[in-house]
């Protein structure tokens, strides 16, 4: 089973629309084909982001957040990061790459391809929901 980092985009987009988010989330995730790795910091960014007034134009948003946040808690397993890292512009985005260093994740998936321009950090590969799906989630 992979360690996996999700990026909150990530999850964003699993609720929105019916694509690779939504296969890696409800078809790994939910049915425990992978192991997702969180620290509390990650965890209250999920819950701010994924409660933001913007996203109350899809339908059922906030209930399938709601229920997914939930699923989040259940499922993951807590780290706490020991190192603070400055690669990256977005300073948020260097929390990913600290839980990466402390859980020894084995893929961090996100869709933000302008911050994340580089495809591992130490051991843990950086990749898109698409290439995760297509290369490597039938490995987990």
């Amino acid at each position: 089973m992979h360690n996996i980092i999700i990026d909150t985009n990530v999850f964003v987009s699993s609720l929105i629309q019916k694509s690779y988010p939504f296969r890696i989330v409800y078809e790994l995730l939910i049915e425990d084909k992978i192991q997702l790795c969180i620290s509390e910091q990650l965890l209250h960014e999920y819950y701010d982001v994924l409660h933001r007034p913007k996203f109350s134009k899809y339908k059922d948003f906030l209930v399938q957040a709601e229920t997914l946040l939930t699923t989040i808690t259940l499922k993951s397993k807590k780290f706490i990061p020991k190192i603070k890292l400055d690669i990256i512009f977005d300073i948020k985005d260097n929390r990913l790459l600290e839980l990466a260093d402390a859980c020894s994740a084995d893929f961090l998936i996100t869709g933000n391809t302008n911050d994340f321009t580089f495809s591992h950090y130490k051991e843990t590969k950086i990749v898109t929901p698409k290439e995760y799906w297509d290369n490597w989630c039938t490995l987990s």
